[in-house]
C-alpha cells in the first residue's frame, strides 16, 4: 500500500476519491483550504491538513512530514463564470498552486500525479462529438486555460525530473456532496432548488448539452490509475450529451415535482455541447461508466433529501 496525498480531498470529487482509496487500504492525507469543500466530508482515518496550494511553505511543510508516494490534485478554482470574472484569481490557484504541488512532488520524488482535468473546458467547442483525446484543445475560458496550462507542466516535469503521471480529463461530474453554493454544476443546484420549493433558471434556450458522470464512476478511475495509464491523459464521461432541459426534467421527475424552469440570458464562457470518448480508458484500465444517468440522478436527489431532515 502506498501513501497518496489528496489536494482538495475535503471537496466534492475529492472526498469520493480518498473515500475509495482508504477502502482499498491506502493511507491517505487530505490538503484542502476548505474555500469550498467541508471537513465533514474527510473520513476520520485519513490525515487532514487545511492549506492553501497557493501557500507554498506550508504545502512543503505537509509534504515534508508525510512524504507522500502518490498525489492525486484535485485542489482547485472550479467556477467557469468566476474564472471568466477574474482570470488572475484563477490563474493564481489552478496554475501557481498547481506549480507549488508539483514543486513539493519534485523536491521529495513522489513517484507519480494523477491530476484532474476538464474535458469540456480544455476542448472548447469542438468538431468531434464524442471528443477524443487527440482533438485540438482551444478552450474558451479562463478556466480551461488553466487547466490545460498545467497539463503541459506536468508533461514537462515527467520529462525533466521522471515525475510518472496520469491526466483525467473530467466531463460533468455530479453526485452527493456536490456543493450548490460553491461549485459549478446544475444537478445539485436544481435538486437543492427543487426540494425547497424553489425556481430553477437555465441560462440560454435549454439546449446547451453535457456530458453527466455520476461521481462513484470518476472516483474508480482515480484507483484504477495508481496501477496503469502511465504518463497517459484519459477522458472521464459517459459520450452520451444531455441537455440542461434533459436534466431538469430528469431531476423534477425523481423529485416529484411538475414545476417548469425559468430561462435567464446565456453565460459567458459556456460552451455548447460537450461529451467525451472514453475508448482510451476503457482499452487502457477498463474502465466504464456504471451508473446509469436515472439512478445517479435517484441516488442525487435521495441524498439532498437526507440533507435536508
Amino acid at each position: 500500500m502506498k501513501k497518496i496525498l489528496v489536494t482538495g480531498g475535503a471537496g466534492f470529487i475529492g472526498s469520493h476519491v480518498v473515500e475509495a482509496y482508504l477502502k482499498r487500504g491506502h493511507p491517505v492525507v487530505v490538503v484542502d483550504n476548505l474555500s469550498t469543500g467541508r471537513r465533514e466530508n474527510v473520513p476520520p482515518t485519513a490525515a487532514f491538513y487545511q492549506v492553501d496550494i497557493r501557500d507554498a511553505q506550508a504545502l512543503n511543510e505537509v509534504f515534508d512530514l508525510e512524504k507522500p508516494e502518490i498525489v492525486n490534485h484535485h485542489a482547485a478554482q472550479m467556477n467557469v463564470r468566476i474564472s471568466a470574472e477574474d482570470p488572475v484569481f484563477d490563474a493564481e490557484t489552478n496554475v501557481l498552486g498547481s506549480l507549488n504541488v508539483l514543486e513539493a512532488c519534485r523536491r521529495i520524488g513522489v513517484e507519480k500525479l494523477i491530476y484532474a482535468s476538464s474535458g469540456g473546458a480544455c476542448y472548447g467547442e469542438t468538431d468531434v462529438l464524442p471528443t477524443p483525446e487527440t482533438h485540438p484543445t482551444w478552450p474558451v475560458s479562463p478556466y480551461g486555460v488553466s487547466k490545460h496550462a498545467v497539463e503541459h507542466y506536468i508533461f514537462a516535469y515527467s520529462k525533466l525530473y521522471g515525475l510518472k503521471y496520469t491526466i483525467l480529463r473530467y466531463a460533468n461530474i455530479y453526485g452527493p456532496r456536490q456543493n450548490p453554493e460553491g461549485e459549478a454544476g446544475i444537478v445539485a443546484i436544481f435538486a437543492s432548488r427543487m426540494l425547497r420549493g424553489e425556481p430553477c433558471t437555465i441560462f440560454g434556450d435549454g439546449l446547451h448539452e453535457r456530458d453527466y458522470l455520476h461521481v462513484f464512476d470518476a472516483a474508480q478511475i482515480n484507483v484504477l490509475a495508481l496501477d496503469g495509464a502511465d504518463n497517459e491523459v484519459l477522458n472521464v464521461g459517459t459520450g452520451v450529451r444531455r441537455t440542461n432541459l434533459d436534466v431538469f426534467r430528469t431531476l423534477a421527475a425523481a423529485v416529484g415535482t411538475d414545476a417548469e424552469p425559468q430561462f435567464g440570458p446565456e453565460r459567458l464562457g459556456d460552451l455548447r455541447a460537450s461529451a467525451l470518448d472514453c475508448t482510451k480508458a476503457a482499452l487502457l484500465l477498463g474502465w466504464r461508466p456504471t451508473i446509469s444517468f436515472e439512478e445517479g440522478i435517484r441516488q442525487t436527489v435521495d441524498w439532498f433529501r437526507s440533507t435536508m431532515q
